[in-house]
């Protein structure tokens, strides 16, 4: 049996109002992949940031190869060799890729004055090779994508050359071409003796990437298990205490064929080449495809935040003309980001401001004055049918979990009044509880007669959910397939392939 590294025994953590972990305890091997899953709010990210240093612990203590040690801070924590890769990106958007990986550990010229950009961009390189990763080391992090910039956050915690890496939802942004690199890198630092926590909701990975689970509930450690000795299901039932059926309703029937938004001959430089489809009434469509397939420019040009260079957009059958997202909006067409928290929310307010945002003015009186009584009103209304867990409307939308901040979104948009909604990775960083309710949740408002289109990443979850597939490959639309026709093969086949491959009888030409 490996050598055990980790050791941490009775742990308490508050924070005001919130028990967030009540005598927890984790252990972890050196060269073993430690999964810790649980809900939301279960209390895994708490955990590991005690261990990171991030935070400190109320109560309880902590082993490093069995000896007992205080870890104040993150830089206490490098020294010792445990690092981590945070779900929340933690990256300065306006310096380089390389100056992000070497901050505060830059080379420096002779003198000790100056930064040594080449041999910090040489490292950086060199670094990226070992993981097959093409990308250039000087270009800006705020011109990456969310992806890419997770791939960073990888770079820059294996650059520390750690003996404990934790990992807290790692592929949440990545694809599956990207997930599998990251499971060679993993596999990779294992054999090299490598202690490795990973934090996922993505419950599917663990059988191919784990050797132990630990699960968290409520703040409790309730059990630790060998992987290959337990079924996934009794895994959901011990994260949730219940059990949750993890496939989608049926879909709801199409009842009126009504088309709603139709989109001809869309253009963008560089991103979207000739995009044409259409979207009906009570419709879930599904859009597929891999990072860089253009599926989010696609949705960003229609929704008027990004300018197209040609095409044109019809909504109920009228041309309509949008410059910028207020024209969307108007037109009835609402967007939720693949980043929610920095495009979806103003985390710094209230249930209650976020949910009445996008409809703000419908709450102002004759001298501008706000009408708390309806913004109150109308954030209780959907706090309860969305089923939102919150201690009220005035909770900041920050201290939220994932699936309810995503919730507060969808409420925003169903009070500005959208018919059509534009689903961006919606159950991305959600734990599977949360995650069947976005899906009960997108059904119903199918059945209400809501457009949907989707972009998801996960395969499951666009074959569970739509009518119809369009798949994308840089930039185009490659095929569409009804839901009778789609298949995991189909849509890889198609994600892979430049030609223009229609296949539905439902399908749009798109030259």
């Amino acid at each position: 049996m490996n050598e055990l590294i980790i050791s941490m025994e009775g742990i308490e953590k508050t924070f005001p109002g919130v028990h967030a972990l009540n005598q927890c305890r984790f252990d972890l091997r050196a060269g073993e992949v430690h999964a810790l899953v649980g809900e939301n709010g279960a209390g895994k990210s708490t955990m590991m940031k005690v261990l990171a240093g991030v935070y400190a612990k109320d109560a309880g203590r902590i082993l490093f190869k069995d000896r007992e040690v205080d870890i104040p801070n993150p830089r206490i924590a490098q020294h010792l060799g445990i690092s981590m890769i945070h779900q929340e990106l933690n990256l300065i958007p306006h310096l380089s890729v390389a100056q992000n990986i070497f901050i505060g550990r830059e080379p420096r010229t002779g003198l000790g004055i100056f930064l040594n950009e080449d041999r910090i961009n040489a490292q950086t390189e060199a670094l990226f090779q070992t993981m097959h990763l093409k990308l250039d080391p000087k270009v800006r992090v705020s011109d990456l994508t969310v992806a890419m910039q997770q791939m960073v956050e990888i770079a820059k915690s294996l650059s520390i050359h750690s003996e404990v890496l934790i990992m807290d939802e790692p592929t949440a942004a990545l694809t599956e071409a990207e997930i599998e690199e990251l499971f060679r890198i993993i596999s990779h630092l294992r054999e090299q003796g490598v202690g490795i926590v990973y934090i996922t909701h993505r419950l599917e990975e663990l059988k191919r990437i784990s050797d132990r689970i630990t699960v968290m509930r409520d703040g409790h450690y309730i059990n630790t298990v060998e992987t290959q000795a337990i079924a996934i299901d009794q895994i959901i039932s011990m994260m949730v205490g219940r059990t949750i059926d993890e496939m989608a309703p049926d879909i709801p029937e199409i009842k009126a064929p009504e088309v709603v938004l139709e989109v001809k001959s869309l253009n963008r430089s560089g991103s979207i080449k000739d995009v044409s489809f259409r979207l009906k009434r009570g419709e879930i469509l599904g859009f597929a495809g891999l990072m860089g397939a253009g599926r989010t420019e696609v949705a960003r040009a229609i929704f008027g935040a990004d300018p197209i260079d040609s095409g044109e957009i019809y909504v109920m059958g009228k041309p309509v003309y949008i410059k910028s997202p207020s024209d969307a909006v108007r037109h009835g067409i609402g967007y939720l980001s693949e980043d929610r928290k920095r495009y979806g929310l103003a985390l710094k307010m209230d249930v209650e401001t976020n949910i009445v945002l996008a409809a703000f003015r419908r709450y102002l009186g004759y001298l501008g004055w706000v009408n708390q009584a309806r913004t109150r009103t109308t954030a209780e209304h959907y706090v309860g049918t969305l089923s939102i867990r919150t201690p009220g409307t005035q909770q900041l939308v920050k201290n939220l979990s994932g699936g309810n901040q995503q919730k507060v979104v969808i409420g925003k948009w169903l009070v500005a009044d959208t018919n059509i909604l534009i689903f961006d990775e919606p159950t991305r960083g959600i734990d599977v509880g949360a995650k069947s309710e976005i899906h009960k949740l997108l059904n119903e408002l199918a059945h209400q007669g809501k457009a949907i289109i989707m972009i998801s990443s996960e395969l499951p979850e666009i074959l569970r959910m739509s009518h119809r597939v369009i798949v994308m490959c840089e930039g185009r639309i490659t095929g569409e397939l009804s839901a009778r026709e789609a298949t995991q093969e189909a849509i890889m086949k198609l994600a892979t392939q430049r030609s223009l491959i229609v296949s539905s009888s439902d399908s749009t030409p798109t030259e």
